[in-house]
């Protein structure tokens, strides 16, 4: 079982990123995923969700209307959209699954899956002029 995220990098203000969760090991489908991030010195907390498809997404207030989460499953991959980017949004960036039938993916304390290995490596996005 693996998670690799994918995607990140240096952008200026009002750029955009498009980071890539992909799985190994099981399918995708059946998991809800989200994306996590972790500024410097903060906790990690959630910052947009999916379900079994496009139609059931959330997003923190601080991203609607500028990212967009999205997946694949004949690809085995979440996508995160990201658009006119903000330094704010630098951070370390996670994703993570966890079985759609008990995940509280939307809902305020959503903290993705408990076992580290439904957990993929951060990948570093900098926002910066």
């Amino acid at each position: 079982v693996q998670l690799q995220a994918s995607g990140g990098g240096k952008a200026q203000p009002g750029e955009s990123l498009r980071l890539s969760c992909s799985a190994a090991g099981f399918a995708l489908a059946s998991y809800a995923v989200g994306w996590f991030r972790q500024a410097s010195g903060t906790e990690r907390q959630w910052v947009s969700c999916i379900m079994r498809d496009d139609s059931t997404t959330y997003y923190q207030d601080s991203v609607k209307g500028r990212f967009t989460i999205s997946r694949d499953n004949d690809k085995n991959t979440v996508y995160l959209q990201m658009n006119s980017l903000k330094p704010e949004d630098t951070a370390v960036y996670y994703c993570s699954a966890d079985y759609l039938y008990t995940s509280r993916c939307g809902s305020r304390d959503y903290s993705g899956s408990t076992r580290d290995d439904y957990w993929g490596k951060g990948t570093l996005v900098t926002v910066s002029s």
